[in-house]
């Protein structure tokens, strides 16, 4: 299974990829699929059915509106994150949906989007069904649908087929490990971001590829800039205050102080990183790097690489961000990037060992030295539990974004003082960080039933 850099790096709006993202992009494929059929069939009614870590932390982490716009036939990267209130408004107010077709049948979310809290599909944690009926109330259309992580949904017999969401593509340089990736680089000469370029050459041309890569750069910048700007509270009633302007303005206010304070540096990792996460906990268009409860780290290192690392130039974004691509590939085919499924090291872990190499690439560093820099950035997030606060993306996972991002480019040093060699593989930490994840009692998986999310106090 090829997964390329469009398939890990997606423009969608927050708070989350796996709640948000994928159920609305399911939801969009139910409704297609109905407005596909030969003869154009009478519904009467549409049920939507959430299960497991969707129902569990679905409220907080919009799931509800996700679908109500995904059946509306709305998908995250062509909607206006500000149009989007609007329209789900409007649904609840009318209590009507329009379908396929032009057909506009009467929606009401007690009766017809059902949160089973206490059920799980066998497939994945994040499970749904999305149900057709006609006048007569005989079924039209039954589909489930799993939310894999960082956007990606399968449909049941997908998820069983072994080719999720992925067709077969016959790339030049296939690898499924890392030590495969290792051995492909030394035997033809190439670095990492040289292999994946010539793979996704079979999809698309350079100047495609280039120009794809650039559309995501200046979204992750335009983030960046909107949470730097934006004040406020925080929604969903925990009373979190945006902390990115202040910091902001602070940095901005007395620039003298990094003469000083080598370690300002570090503030403004911080503060592009909480920018982010803001802007996804508002449910503003992020891009998935893989996830959205990931999306802060890439773009903060990348921000760092640009603004503070000598020579930064177009080239090395190019190399940070195929390289990155190339050690995302390996944990979404041989572990996890879904919270639901092995908890946060699945999200903030592996954008922070994805982070990491694609640092090293953009500075110049070895190919050993850019395996060696995902590990660490693995490495040292294993375990990490996902237990959001009230089931939003808010407590801990603005601040965890930051702590990822400083970790990036710590692992990133690390490695770069070495020549490559070290004890453990990117495959061992992989598949330890897997071993971890299916050991990890439910309850610290995106439930909201475990950790920081049992144990906070609201005064």
């Amino acid at each position: 299974m090829y997964i390329s850099f469009f398939d890990l790096f997606k423009i969608g709006l927050g708070p989350s990829s796996s709640h948000t993202t994928g159920p609305m992009r399911a939801a969009a494929r139910f409704v297609h699929e109905l407005g596909q059929a030969p003869q154009p069939v009478k519904i009467t009614r549409l049920v939507v059915e959430l299960y497991g870590s969707l129902a569990l932390t679905g409220r907080g982490h919009s799931t509800d509106l996700a679908v109500l716009l995904g059946i509306s036939g709305y998908l995250p990267e062509n909607l206006d994150p500000e149009q989007a209130q609007a329209i789900v408004a409007k649904i609840r107010t009318d209590h009507l949906l329009v379908l396929p077709h032009d057909m506009v049948i009467e929606f009401k979310e007690d009766r017809d989007l059902i949160f089973h809290m206490a059920e799980s599909l066998p497939g994945h944690p994040n499970g749904m069904r999305l149900t057709a009926y006609s006048s007569d109330g005989s079924l039209l259309h039954r589909e489930v649908y799993y939310s894999i992580g960082g956007g990606f949904i399968v449909t049941e017999a997908e998820l069983h087929s072994n080719n999720p969401e992925a067709d077969a593509v016959a790339v030049p340089y296939p690898f499924t490990s890392g030590d495969e990736l290792l051995a492909l680089c030394k035997t033809h000469g190439l670095t990492i971001e040289e292999i994946v370029r010539s793979n996704e050459y079979k999809l698309r041309s350079q100047e495609q590829l280039e120009e794809g890569m650039d559309r995501i750069w200046v979204t992750m910048q335009a983030c960046v800039q909107r949470g730097l700007t934006q004040e406020g509270i925080l929604p969903g009633g925990l009373g979190v205050t945006r902390r990115a302007p202040l910091l902001y303005q602070a940095l901005v206010s007395k620039p003298e102080a990094s003469l000083r304070d080598p370690l300002t540096v570090m503030d403004w990792v911080n503060l592009y990183a909480m920018a982010v996460n803001e802007e996804n906990a508002v449910g503003g268009k992020v891009v998935t790097a893989p996830t959205n409860g990931a999306a802060g780290i890439i773009p903060a290192v990348l921000h760092y690489y640009e603004r503070f690392c000598i020579g930064a130039d177009k080239a090395g974004i190019y190399r940070f961000m195929l390289t990155a691509t190339a050690i995302g590939s390996l944990y979404k085919q041989n572990a996890s990037i879904s919270g639901a499924e092995v908890g946060c090291q699945g999200e903030v872990g592996v954008a922070c060992s994805m982070a990491a190499a694609g640092l090293v690439a953009a500075l110049g560093g070895s190919v050993g030295q850019a395996e060696n820099a995902a590990e660490i950035g693995m490495e040292h997030n294993l375990g990490l539990t996902c237990d959001p606060v009230k089931g939003l993306v808010q407590i801990p996972c603005i601040e965890r974004n930051a702590m990822g991002s400083i970790k990036a480019i710590n692992a990133a040093r690390l490695a770069m003082r070495g020549d490559g060699s070290h004890q453990v593989s990117l495959d061992r930490v992989i598949e330890t960080m897997r071993q971890t994840g299916a050991d990890m009692d439910h309850r610290y998986k995106e439930t909201s039933m475990g950790g920081l999310a049992v144990n906070f106090v609201e005064c």
